[in-house]
């Protein structure tokens, strides 16, 4: 079976990740991977936001840690990316950093639902006991399909993060997962399937069978990403991933170029 591209990956520039960018490409190498992407967290316009991404000085730099793969993989085609957080009011930010280079793709996330709170930063873990935890998907999904309906974003990212510690709503989330796939449909972006969920308290991928069985209803394009943070976990659970894929129903993941697109079999 010949793999989808790994859209998800981060390098050292981030803080929490291990490995230089022709460490992990020389791992798809070695995997059959034909087609890879980095897209690491990109900076935020105030370089004290939090700990747990490059600083906006290191965006050239980054920028040119992919080039060296590039050159050092001829074989491998290599995409350029970001994933940028989706914070109401960032707007403008987020249109200086896709200006700033020649983006392959931009993976819209949201990790934030207020000023402070990351949900998925483990430091902050405590926070889970302070809310509902329905009240906290509820306004992560509406974040995210407010990420979608700005049109910044070729994809969102792991799209039900917060499961990650395996803390799940007691009501039916189905009218959330709803309503942020006519926004990501409407929008035309993709929802990637990202494999880390199965390294999580969670163990699952994101997203869930039920709400991939959604985004297929409403023929939401995908791509995939092991989110590798380290070069062993490249292409990671990929077969996994389009098992999932396929028994939901789709064939086809999406590829990019100069954030243009084109659907490829899988």
């Amino acid at each position: 079976m010949s793999l989808p591209p790994d859209y998800h990956m981060h390098t050292p520039l981030c803080r929490h990740a291990a490995g230089e960018p022709v460490e992990y490409a020389r791992r798809a190498v070695a995997l059959g991977l034909t087609e890879i992407g980095f897209s690491d967290h990109s900076p935020m316009a105030g370089d004290d936001f939090d700990n747990w991404r490059m600083f906006d000085r290191q965006l050239d730099e980054y920028v040119a840690k992919v080039g060296l793969a590039q050159k050092t993989f001829p074989q491998l085609t290599i995409r350029l990316a970001l994933e940028v957080d989706y914070l109401p009011g960032h707007e403008p930010w987020i249109r200086q950093l896709a200006a700033r280079h020649p983006w392959d793709y931009f993976i819209g996330s949201v990790h934030y639902v207020s000023a402070s709170w990351d949900i998925d930063n483990p430091a902050k873990l405590s926070e889970w006991k302070k809310r509902d935890a329905f009240e906290v998907w509820s306004v992560y999904f509406e974040r995210l399909a407010r990420a979608a309906e700005t049109g910044l974003f070729d994809i969102i990212g792991h799209a039900d993060l917060p499961k990650k510690f395996g803390i799940r709503p007691a009501r039916d989330c189905t009218p959330l997962y709803e309503n942020f796939l006519d926004a990501a449909a409407q929008a035309g972006c993709a929802v990637e399937l990202n494999t880390a969920g199965l390294r999580k308290d969670c163990r699952e991928i994101y997203p869930s069978p039920d709400l991939l069985r959604l985004a297929f209803e409403r023929k939401v394009p995908i791509t995939f990403g092991s989110d590798a943070h380290a070069p062993e976990e490249v292409g990671m659970n990929f077969a996994e991933a389009v098992a999932l894929a396929r028994s939901v129903g789709y064939r086809e993941s999406r590829r990019y170029h100069r954030r243009q697109h084109e659907s490829i079999p899988f």
